[in-house]
């Protein structure tokens, strides 16, 4: 019996850790998969340290990240790229994750050749296109050319279904990001030089003592947020460490000048605000591990805390991620200053609600979502 062949395409630091986990499950699987991972590497440094950490070497990289890239300028590029790569490799069926313009471009790619189109974490929605922009859009689109939807929970597959998605094209697998969590942890767990390697990154970083000391991780970078959004969110931190000089806040500040120059502006030199660069992947779930809670406007964060026990606020006004929310593990408390300063007051404040929000189910999986989609794919 022939070797299905199997492409998986991503581009981002995002997509690479929720994927990486599943290079090395259907890698395990050489007499039944002929395995190609393609990069668009549309985010280059970042997504280099994530594949370093999992051991991945991909089969062909694209190298596409162009300084003041757009949206427009970067679609059309996947798109014409991919479609060589597809000709030249003939892949049977291709994996993409989630909702970024790979995802949505490689998908486009894909299905103008014919070719069947597998999407990890399919069935996310806010049915808001403008929020979160633009991915909203580009998992829509990407889920009606998916051949095989991979729902992360119960409530993704019931959002497919209601648009008409046929139910035996659907499977509820849990959410990859679990799978690298725990991955990431028992490396960590289990290497003691690493462990001292993280700790002395983080020593020279941040300059108090975050082993210790009580203190806020936060994470910001959303394009609905530009503007007025980060004016707000930075005014609630500055409000924040000035009423709660004992807590520190740690914000790893994302290089985008949007993001970049306001945070500096308004947060530069307040003594418990730590404004440091990103870190790569297993130093930032280490930093996770000992946060005390987590202020947010990112999407996999509100997955990956949960299971560490951390309380997440979201500042959006919606989120493609209920379930953590119906849960108890999540609040969202939007993009202004005066809802985060009183979602943030709360948790520092009330034990009992912060014990509520750190003790709840995460319903995002239990670290077997690769197993399961292997499993399908095998069937197939």
């Amino acid at each position: 019996m022939r070797k299905k062949k199997i492409m998986l395409v991503f581009g981002t630091r995002p997509e690479a850790i929720k994927m990486a986990p599943l290079v090395h499950a259907l890698k395990a699987e050489p007499d039944k998969f002929e395995l190609k991972v393609c990069v668009t590497s549309q985010h280059r440094e970042m997504l280099d340290q994530v594949l370093d950490i999992f051991n991945i070497k991909t089969d062909i990289d694209l190298n596409l990240m162009k300084k003041d890239q757009n949206l427009s300028n970067l679609t059309s590029l996947i798109l014409n790229e991919m479609q060589k790569v597809f000709t030249k490799y003939q892949p049977d069926i291709v994996l993409v994750h989630g909702d970024t313009t790979t995802t949505l471009a490689t998908s486009m790619a894909a299905f103008y050749l014919s070719i069947q189109v597998g999407h990890v974490e399919a069935g996310l929605r806010t049915y808001n296109l403008n929020a979160p922009f633009p991915e909203e859009f580009n998992r829509q689109i990407t889920g009606k050319i998916t051949k095989f939807h991979f729902a992360p929970t119960p409530l993704s597959q019931k959002n497919l279904l209601k648009e008409g998605i046929k139910k035996s094209t659907i499977s509820v697998t849990g959410n990859t990001v679990i799978d690298a969590l725990h991955w990431i942890l028992r490396l960590i767990d289990n290497d003691k030089d690493r462990q001292k390697k993280i700790n002395d990154i983080l020593d020279n970083i941040l300059l108090f003592n975050w082993k210790t000391k009580k203190f806020v991780l936060v994470t910001a970078h959303r394009r609905e947020n530009f503007g007025e959004g980060f004016l707000e969110i930075c005014s609630a931190l500055k409000e924040l460490a000035i009423e709660y000089p004992k807590i520190h806040f740690v914000y790893p500040v994302h290089l985008n000048p949007n993001i970049n120059k306001p945070v500096n502006r308004i947060l530069k030199g307040i003594k418990n605000i730590h404004l440091i660069k990103p870190l790569e992947y297993e130093s930032f779930i280490f930093l996770l591990k000992h946060s005390y809670m987590v202020l947010t406007d990112s999407g996999g964060i509100q997955e990956e805390a949960p299971s560490l026990g951390k309380p997440v606020l979201v500042m959006r006004e919606t989120t493609e991620r209920p379930e953590a929310i119906e849960a108890g593990t999540v609040e969202i408390v939007g993009s202004k200053q005066k809802r985060i300063v009183k979602g943030v007051s709360r948790l520092l404040n009330d034990k009992k609600h912060y014990q509520k929000m750190s003790r709840a189910h995460n319903p995002y999986g239990d670290g077997l979502a690769c197993k399961r989609i292997v499993d399908v794919l095998l069937k197939i």
